[in-house]
Order: structure tokens, then C-alpha cells, then sequence
């Protein structure tokens, strides 16, 4: 089994399918943000993100050249966050699960020549995309799981670069503020008092089944564990 992400639900997974494994690591298996990226988050109010939004744009896209990758959370919200910035005059893509792969392909294609420098995206369409020299990172919605959240601002910052991620939070996303607050204090990110109100509290994740009286499976007890630096050869 392979796995460029190893969340919970994978752990599981593999617990429940393999004999005897072997875990090998690439780096550190600790969820981290790369401190590459200034992450800045944002308490809004969600009818406020569409303004917010294009005043970014107008701040960290105003040459109108450089790569931005904005998430949102379903595929009808990209769409609609694809009309509206185009009513708004910004040359956008968006790629979801509802467009064809060609559409996608030729979108990504678009992106990365600059053709389309700024792209919509869902967290599965974006799964797996390799584009370099991606400057901004706005998380237009708040990701369902931390895991995701740090994959999606990773799309920065890479190859020695600084990147700059800005994140909309809102009170619909309170459930993940306390996860998000230890993330931005191990990265040494500032923590705005406006998420620190959410509470800081991590809440124990429940199984889909058996609710919080599920047990906790650690897979690496289970499995012989080889790790490699990132920087080996």
C-alpha cells in the first residue's frame, strides 16, 4: 500500500487489509506544516468571503500573471466562485469532479503555462496535481479535516520557495478551530484571538459505526517501521 498522505482513515484501512506490514517513511510521518508557508487565517462571515476574496486578489494577484490556487469544499461552490469572479473580471478556471477529464487536463494545462493563472479547485480534483511556482494559496473554504488542510497550503512553498497561504474561517467551521490553533502554534504561525474564541479544545474524532466508543487503532504497532531523511539520495 501506498499513501502520499497517512490520516486515520488510511491507518485503518491498512490495519484492516495487510499481514505483517512493513511501514517505510519518507521524512517525518508527524502531520506538519512546511514552515516555508506564511499561513495567515481569517475569521469571517461567510456571506463577506465573495468581497473578501477579490479584495485578495486585488493584493496578491494584481499582476494578473502569477499562479493562485483557490480551494473551496464542493463542486457547485466552484462553480459558483467561478462565475462570480469572472462577473468580477478575473481570468479563472475551475476544475471538480463534474467536469470531464479532458476539461480538467486542459484547465491544469491552462494553469500551468499561465494561459489561466488562477485555478478553482475541490480538494479531490486538486488530489495529486504537481504544479510548480504556485505563489498563493487561498483557502476559500475551510477544508472537513486537518490533514487536507495541510496538503492544500503545501501546494506552496515548494522547491525552496516562501509561499503565503490565507485561510477563511468562519463559525461553521468551529469543530476544527482547535486542531487548526495547535497546527499554527507548531509551525510558529500567528494565531488570531478571533479563533482562539472557537475554543482550542481538540475534539476526539468518532467512528461512523460505533460513535466515540470506537478504539483507536495504531497501526504502527502493528508494522515494522523504516525511515528514510527526506534529503536522502
Amino acid at each position: 500500500m501506498f499513501s502520499a498522505t497517512w490520516p486515520q482513515s488510511i491507518q485503518k484501512l491498512a490495519h484492516e487489509f495487510l499481514n505483517d506490514p512493513v511501514k517505510v517513511t519518507i521524512g517525518s510521518d508527524e502531520l506538519a506544516a512546511s514552515h516555508n508557508v506564511t499561513q495567515i487565517v481569517e475569521v469571517v462571515e461567510d456571506r463577506a468571503r465573495d468581497a473578501r476574496a477579490h479584495g485578495l486578489l486585488q493584493k496578491y494577484h494584481s499582476s494578473r500573471k502569477n499562479r493562485v490556487l483557490l480551494f473551496v469544499l464542493y463542486k457547485k461552490e466552484a462553480d459558483r466562485v467561478e462565475r462570480m469572479l469572472h462577473q468580477r473580471g478575473w481570468n479563472c478556471i475551475a476544475i471538480h469532479g463534474d467536469r470531464t477529464q479532458q476539461q480538467r487536463s486542459e484547465a491544469i494545462e491552462q494553469f500551468k503555462s499561465g494561459e489561466v493563472p488562477l485555478l478553482i479547485a475541490t480538494d479531490v480534483a486538486a488530489r495529486g496535481l504537481d504544479i510548480p511556482d504556485v505563489e498563493y494559496v487561498l483557502n476559500y473554504s475551510f477544508p472537513l479535516t486537518i490533514e487536507d488542510y495541510v496538503h492544500r497550503i503545501g501546494r506552496t512553498g515548494r522547491g525552496g520557495k516562501k509561499g503565503i497561504a490565507h485561510t477563511f474561517f468562519t463559525a461553521n467551521d468551529k469543530p476544527r478551530a482547535g486542531e487548526l490553533v495547535n497546527l499554527l502554534r507548531e509551525s510558529n504561525q500567528e494565531v488570531p484571538n478571533d479563533l482562539t474564541k472557537f475554543g482550542t479544545h481538540v475534539k476526539k474524532k468518532e467512528h461512523k459505526l460505533y460513535g466515540a466508543f470506537a478504539k483507536n487503532i495504531d497501526v504502527n504497532k502493528k508494522a515494522t517501521k523504516i525511515t528514510f531523511d527526506s534529503d536522502d539520495e
